[in-house]
C-alpha cells in the first residue's frame, strides 16, 4: 500500500471537501482518504497495483478542483499574449509581511502579508474572516489566529491587493492594522479599558440603588433606566456592533449571545417602566452589569492572552536597532534596516550582533542562548558564523554581513513559529465545527427554557417573583452563561505556548498540527551521517593498488572530490589540503547522488565512490573488493577509486558518533518507541553504529530515493513513522515521513524541509520535542475538557435545573463571572504549559 498527498486547490466548504473524499473513495484500490480543507490536501493510502497516482489526480480535477496553483489564465490573459498561450502563476513562499508583486519572466509570484485585527469576541469570528478573505478573488489561503489577534494571507497580488484585502476585513465589522503600526494596540487596549471604566462607573450606583432603595420604587426604576441607557449607549454598543456584522456575515458568535442577553433585559425594562407599570419589577442591573461583567473579562482575558506568546515577544526584542559599520576607515553608526549584504561591521564586547555573518577579524566569545538554548558562550574566531541578535561576550570583532533584513535566522524563526501558531490542529478544527452549531443550539436552549418555566405550572417559582420574570431572567441567564470563548482558546493558547517553549530551546514546529501529532508517534528513523554521527568524518587510511602512492591516489581522488558537498568528499579534500597535496586538473565532472562522482583525468574515465559504481562489476576488481573487506574498521566508511575501470584504491573514513546519541536513542526505547537506521554507508559500517547503540532495525547501501520506500514500508504497517536527517539532503524522506525531524539546521531553518526544526545537532532535542508535544496535547485536552465541561454543567445550572430541589438560581450577573472565569481558566492553563513544558523537557538526560 502507498501513502500519498495531493495538493487539492479550489475548495471553498466542507461540501467541497465531502465532494473530494466521495470521489477519491469510489476509486478501486483506495484504502483511505483524508481531505482537508486547511491544508488544502487530501492523503491517501492505495494499492498502486490497482490505481496510479495520476488516475486519482484526474478523479480529483474531474470534480472541479485542481491538484496544481491557480494559474492567471483563469482570471486574465496578459496583454500581448496569444489566446492559447497560458501565463504561468508561480507560488513563492515569500516571508514578507507586507504586500509586493514579484515578477521573474512570465510568472508571478504569490504574496504573503499579515496584519492585526480587533474586534473578534470568539472562534467563530475568526472563522468568519477567514471565510470572507478566503471567497475574494486572488486569495490563494487566509488563516486568522484569535489568540493572537493577527491575519496570515498568501494571495495573488496581480489580482487583488493588500488595500483590498483590509477593506474585505473591515466590511465584516472588524478593525485592522498592520505589524509596523504598534500604537494601534495601545488605542484598542485604552479604548477597551474605557468602555469598562464608563460601565463600571454606571454600574455601581445603579446596584446601590437597586439593593438600597434609597427613593422611591417609581424614582429608583427611573434612576436604573437613565444609568441603564448610558451603558447601552456607549459601553455595550461593541457587542452589538459585533453581533449585527456576525448575523450580516450569516454567521453566529458570542457577541450575538451577549447582544440577546443584555437587550432583553434592557428592552424589557424599558417596556415595563413606560407602558405596564413604573414600580414593575425590572432587569436594568442585570442589563448594565452583564456588560460590566463581560467587558471586564475580556480586558482580562486579553492581557492572560498576551503572555501565553512572551516567548516570541522575548525573541523580538533581543533584536539590536542599530549596527556599526566600516566605511572608509570610519566606523559609523546607521539604523539596522539600512545595513546591507556584504557591509563591514564592527562589534565592540557587550554589544548585540545585529545580523548575521562571517567573522573577518577578532576572536571572541557568544551568548548564543537566545537561539539555541544553550547557557555556555561559544568560542567564535576568523571564518566562524554569527548570527544576528546575539550577544557578543568577548573582544571587539569585524564581521562581513551575509544575511539582513527577513533573512536573518532571527527573521526565519519568527516567521516560522507566527505561521506555525496560524496553523490549525485537527483538535482545533474540532472544537470550529462545535462552535459552529453552538450559539444557535444555546438560543433554542433559552427559549425552550423560558417555555418549559412559564408554561409548566407544577414548577415552582421564588415567592417574591412571577412566573413569567421568573422564567425571563433564566433566559437571559442562560444566553449569557454559555461560553463559546473557552472552545476557542483551548488549542491556539496552547499552542502559542508550546512552541514558545521549544523556541526557548532550539525547537521549531512549523505546524500547530505537529504538535498535537508528534505525541503519537510509533517509529523513529534516523539517517547516520551528520545525525547520528557528527556529520564531519576524518581519513584514517589511504590504500593504494597498481605500485601508486598513497599521496598520489589522494591528489586525484581529492582533485575530483573538492567538486562535492557531500561530508565524505568534504573530508577527503581536507585531508589533502592538511598534506598541502597539490591537485591535479580533472575535466568532464559529473555527479551521481547516492552513487559517487566520475569525470575524466588524463583521458581516461575516473570514478569515486562505492564499489556497485566504481567497479563496474568488473571480475578482476573482485580480488581487490576482498582486500578492502579485510582491512576495514568497525564503524568506518570506505570510497573506492577507480581509473579505467581498474580499482586503484580506497581511503578509510571515521565520522565519530555523537556522545548524546546512545543516551537518546535508550530514552526514545523507553517510550516504547521503535527505532531504526537508514543510511547510504556500507552494510559493516551501518551494523556496527546500530549494535553500539542497540538500534531495532537496520537498512544499509540505501540510494536517496529509496529512502522514501523505507519510509513508506513502515507507514504501510499502520504506524506513525518519524524521519531524523538532514532536511536539506533527506528532503524527500522527511517529506513522506508523517513527521519530518530536521537537525542541526544552523541559520538555513527557512530551506528545511522538516515539520520540526532542531536549530542545534543534538539527538537529545528529538526527545525533548517528543516529551513536549506530549505535554502540549495534555494541556489541549484538559483545556477542551474544562471547555466543554463548563458548558455542559452550568448551561443546565442556568435553565433553573437545581431551583426545583435546592432552591439555588443562577442569576445573570453571575453567569457573566462564571462565563469568563471558564475563559481565564483555560488560558491559565495554557500557561502552565510553559513550566509543564520545560519541565518535561529538562527531565530528559543530558550528556
Amino acid at each position: 500500500m502507498n501513502k500519498d498527498t495531493i495538493n487539492v486547490y479550489g475548495m471553498t466548504c466542507n461540501h467541497c471537501v465531502k465532494a473530494v473524499t466521495l470521489a477519491l473513495q469510489k476509486v478501486a484500490g483506495v484504502d483511505s482518504v483524508s481531505v482537508s480543507l486547511d491544508q488544502e490536501s487530501a492523503t491517501l493510502i492505495y494499492n498502486e497495483n490497482i490505481v496510479s497516482l495520476s488516475r486519482l489526480k484526474n478523479e480529483i480535477i474531474e470534480e472541479g478542483f485542481s491538484t496544481e496553483p491557480e494559474t492567471l489564465e483563469q482570471h486574465t490573459p496578459q496583454l500581448g499574449t496569444p489566446p492559447d498561450t497560458k501565463p504561468e502563476l508561480e507560488y513563492k513562499d515569500t516571508e514578507s509581511s507586507s504586500t509586493g508583486v514579484v515578477v521573474s519572466g512570465n510568472q508571478t509570484e504569490l504574496t504573503k502579508t499579515s496584519f492585526f485585527v480587533t474586534g473578534m469576541s470568539c472562534a467563530n469570528c475568526a472563522q468568519t474572516i477567514e471565510k470572507q478573505l478566503n471567497k475574494h478573488n486572488g486569495v490563494h489561503r487566509a488563516r486568522v489566529n484569535f489568540s493572537i489577534e493577527k491575519a496570515y494571507i498568501t494571495f495573488d497580488p496581480a489580482l487583488v491587493d493588500e488595500t483590498t484585502l483590509l477593506k474585505q476585513v473591515q466590511l465584516a465589522g472588524y478593525d485592522t492594522f498592520t505589524p509596523e503600526n504598534g500604537s494601534e494596540t495601545i488605542r484598542d487596549d485604552q479604548q477597551a479599558i474605557r468602555r469598562f471604566t464608563f460601565a463600571a462607573g454606571c454600574s455601581i450606583p445603579l446596584v446601590f440603588i437597586m439593593y438600597g432603595q434609597p427613593f422611591d420604587h417609581t424614582i429608583n426604576n427611573y434612576l436604573m433606566f437613565a444609568l441603564a441607557t448610558l451603558v447601552q449607549a456607549y459601553p455595550a454598543q461593541t457587542f452589538y456592533q459585533g453581533a449585527y456584522y456576525s448575523l450580516k456575515n450569516l454567521a453566529t458568535n458570542m457577541d450575538v449571545l451577549v447582544a440577546l442577553g443584555i437587550s432583553a433585559a434592557y428592552f424589557y425594562s424599558v417596556f415595563a417602566l413606560f407602558f405596564i407599570d413604573p414600580k414593575a419589577h425590572t432587569f436594568f442591573d442585570s442589563a448594565a452589569l452583564i456588560t460590566t461583567f463581560i467587558l471586564l473579562g475580556k480586558l482580562l482575558e486579553n492581557r492572560a492572552k498576551g503572555k501565553t506568546n512572551q516567548a516570541l515577544k522575548k525573541l523580538l526584542a533581543q533584536q539590536a536597532d542599530k549596527a556599526r559599520i566600516l566605511k572608509d576607515d570610519q566606523e559609523i553608526e546607521i539604523a539596522l534596516s539600512d545595513v546591507n549584504v556584504g557591509d563591514c561591521i564592527v562589534v565592540r564586547a557587550g554589544e548585540k550582533i545585529p545580523v548575521d555573518g562571517i567573522i573577518s577579524n577578532g576572536t571572541t566569545r557568544v551568548d548564543e542562548s537566545m537561539i539555541s538554548g544553550e547557557p555556555l558562550p561559544v568560542e567564535k574566531t576568523i571564518g566562524d558564523q554569527v548570527t544576528g541578535a546575539t550577544l557578543n561576550q568577548g573582544g571587539k570583532i569585524t564581521f562581513t554581513a551575509e544575511r539582513v533584513g527577513e533573512d536573518t535566522l532571527l527573521a526565519q524563526i519568527v516567521t516560522l513559529v507566527e505561521e506555525a501558531q496560524t496553523d490549525k490542529a485537527e483538535i482545533q478544527k474540532l472544537a470550529d465545527r462545535i462552535a459552529n452549531y453552538f450559539v444557535p443550539i444555546v438560543v433554542i436552549i433559552a427559549v425552550i427554557t423560558f417555555l418549559v418555566w412559564h408554561y409548566n405550572l407544577a414548577l415552582p417559582i421564588p415567592q417574591d417573583s412571577s412566573r413569567f420574570l421568573f422564567s425571563f431572567q433564566l433566559l437571559i441567564t442562560v444566553l449569557v452563561v454559555a461560553c463559546p470563548c473557552a472552545l476557542g482558546l483551548a488549542t491556539p493558547t496552547a499552542i502559542m505556548v508550546g512552541s514558545g517553549v521549544g523556541l526557548e530551546q532550539g525547537i521549531l514546529f512549523k505546524k500547530a498540527s505537529i504538535l498535537e501529532r508528534i505525541s503519537k508517534l510509533d517509529v523513529l528513523l534516523f539517517d547516520k551521517t551528520g545525525t547520528i554521527t557528527e556529520g564531519h568524518p576524518e581519513v584514517e587510511e589511504i590504500l593504494a593498488f597498481n605500485d601508486l602512492s598513497e599521496r598520489e591516489l589522494l591528489r586525484i581522488t581529492a582533485s575530483l572530490e573538492q567538486h562535492s558537498n557531500h561530508p565524505l568528499a568534504q573530508a577527503i579534500t581536507r585531508e589533502a589540503k592538511k598534506q598541502t597535496t597539490a591537485l591535479v586538473e580533472i575535466s568532464n565532472i559529473n555527479e551521481h547522488s547516492g552513487f559517487g562522482t566520475s569525470a575524466q583525468y588524463q583521458g581516461q574515465p575516473l570514478k569515486v565512490g562505492k564499489w556497485k559504481f566504481v567497479s563496474d562489476d568488473d571480475p578482476e576488481n573482485s580480488n581487490t573488493f576482498k582486500s578492502v573487506q579485510e582491512s576495514i574498521k568497525p564503524g568506518q566508511s570506505i570510497v573506492y577509486v577507480s581509473l579505467d575501470k581498474i580499482i586503484i584504491g580506497a581511503l578509510f573514513l571515521n565520522d565519530p558518533i555523537k556522545k548524546d546519541s546512545e543516551i537518546a536513542i535508550k530514552q526514545l526505547q523507553k517510550m516504547n518507541l521503535k527505532t531504526g537506521l537508514i543510511s547510504g554507508d556500507n552494510r559493516i559500517t551501518a551494523d556496527y553504529v546500530a549494535q553500539r547503540l542497540g538500534i531495532d532495525e537496520v537498512d544499509a547501501e540505501v540510494l536517496p530515493e529509496d529512502k522514501i520506500k523505507k519510509v513508506k514500508q513502515w507507514q504501510s504497517k499502520g504506524l506513525m513513522v518519524a524521519m531524523v536527517g538532514d532536511g536539506i539532503n533527506d528532503a524527500p524522506a522527511l517529506a513522506q515521513a508523517d513527521i519530518g525531524i530536521a537537525i542541526g539546521s544552523g541559520a538555513d531553518v527557512a530551506k528545511e524541509t522538516g515539520d520540526v526544526i532542531l536549530i542545534n545537532d543534538s539527538l537529545l532535542d528529538v526527545n525533548k520535542a517528543i516529551a513536549l508535544g506530549k505535554k502540549t496535547l495534555q494541556t489541549i485536552k484538559l483545556n477542551f475538557f474544562w471547555a466543554l465541561i463548563y458548558n455542559v454543567l452550568m448551561i443546565p445550572v442556568a435553565a433553573g435545573i437545581l431551583y426545583p430541589s435546592y432552591n439555588i438560581v443562577l442569576h445573570p450577573e453571575w453567569a457573566c463571572i462564571a462565563m469568563w472565569i471558564s475563559s481565564l481558566t483555560v488560558v491559565g492553563n495554557s500557561l502552565l504549559l510553559k513550566h509543564r513544558g520545560a519541565a518535561a523537557m529538562a527531565r530528559q538526560p543530558s550528556e
